[in-house]
């Protein structure tokens, strides 16, 4: 008997929403900025279901919230879903109900991706509450086993460039894999310096646009970073007129991030993969998480999981994901003291370990 795929498990589970509170979050990072996410919270028939809205934009997160300069703890002064999210229903219909939700009710967020990434807030929450109202958790109806989770670090090397960050990690946690960002002005030195047998992943970060990170596409960076790193993985080209012969030959080294929204994100990818980062919130819904995770699973592609500087409960949702998943991929989803902006004295190892007796949609 196969197993159901993930959206047709959740689907048809009950789903009683009372009220709705948030939670905003801040932090300092390691790649320079403040994060600031915001935390769905549903209750209904004694249990809360969460959800981390990972939105950019501080300001998007902000206007939920009448003081955010306070840092509350819930909108009573603030934006209130619960007329919109309260009631009776089968997940599947409160997921339908949401196509009709504006969840950005103080006015546009500064950019589109918002729109998903808020989306799979409220989502994911709605999937943590069914799921413990009905008493089970994601592995268990799913009828699979869970497993450690194998993680790598995922860090930026500074400005200028240094490997000290990443040698300082490799000290504390040996054997840990990295995914690294790399960047056209990483010299000889600093490539010499990393500990190639452990980079994981490098994401050039070729298809961003507008953002402090963008990296534009050139052939001889690209031929670069291929011969340096001869048994990474490629994240992320702009693959162009200029660039496709430097992968020609490599395409099963090439894995995509960026522009995964969906399966047919990905069948419009220039060849049919062999890798792939998930982060579920971009796609918005369990619906076309779970359909591109069935693609994936028919054709053999290799998964493994990516985050996004989750505060909260965002980052052990995506632990859970992956250890029913892809738990042996080189996911970028170590835990949150990886970024830090200091490295701390001592870090968890990996694999990450499952608890012993979860409930709802955590590890």
């Amino acid at each position: 008997m196969s197993t159901p795929t993930l959206y047709r498990a959740i689907a048809d589970l009950p789903l009683t929403i009372e009220s709705v509170a948030l939670r905003r979050r801040a932090r300092d990072t390691s790649s320079g900025f403040e994060r600031v996410s915001t935390t769905f919270r549903l209750r209904g028939d004694g249990e809360l279901g969460r959800g981390e809205d990972v939105t950019y934009d501080a300001p998007d997160h902000d206007a939920l919230f009448a003081h955010p300069e306070r840092d509350p703890r819930t909108t009573a002064e603030g934006v209130d879903f619960a007329d919109a999210f309260a009631g009776d229903w089968t997940f599947r219909e409160f997921s339908n109900r949401l196509d009709d939700v504006d969840l950005f009710p103080t006015g546009e967020p500064e950019q589109k991706t918002a729109y998903p990434y808020r989306r799979w807030a409220v989502e994911s929450a709605a999937m943590d509450l069914a799921l413990r109202q009905s008493d089970t958790d994601l592995a268990s109806i799913l009828g699979r086993e869970r497993a450690p989770v194998s993680f790598a670090a995922s860090t930026r090397l500074g400005d200028p460039p240094s490997a000290d960050r990443v040698t300082a990690i490799a000290e504390r946690v040996p054997g840990i894999g990295f995914k690294l960002d790399p960047t056209d002005d990483w010299t000889d030195e600093v490539v010499a310096d990393l500990p190639t047998e452990q980079v994981r992943v490098l994401d050039l970060k070729g298809l961003y646009e507008g953002t402090e990170v963008d990296q534009d596409p050139d052939a001889e960076f690209y031929e670069r970073v291929l011969e340096s790193f001869p048994n990474a993985v490629i994240e992320d080209p702009a693959i162009t007129d200029e660039t496709r012969h430097v992968f020609e030959g490599h395409e099963h080294r090439v894995s995509w991030d960026y522009p995964i929204t969906g399966v047919a994100s990905v069948e419009d990818l220039p060849w049919e993969p062999e890798w792939l980062n998930v982060k579920p919130s971009r796609f918005g819904t369990l619906e076309s998480l779970s359909d591109t995770l069935e693609w994936a699973r028919e054709r053999d592609v290799t998964l493994y999981g990516g985050g996004q500087f989750e505060l909260g409960v965002g980052r052990d949702q995506l632990h859970a994901l992956a250890s029913v998943f892809y738990p042996d991929g080189p996911n970028d989803v170590a835990p949150g003291a990886f970024n830090d902006p200091d490295v701390p004295e001592r870090l968890p190892a990996t694999p990450l370990a499952p608890s012993a007796a979860p409930r709802g949609f955590e590890f």
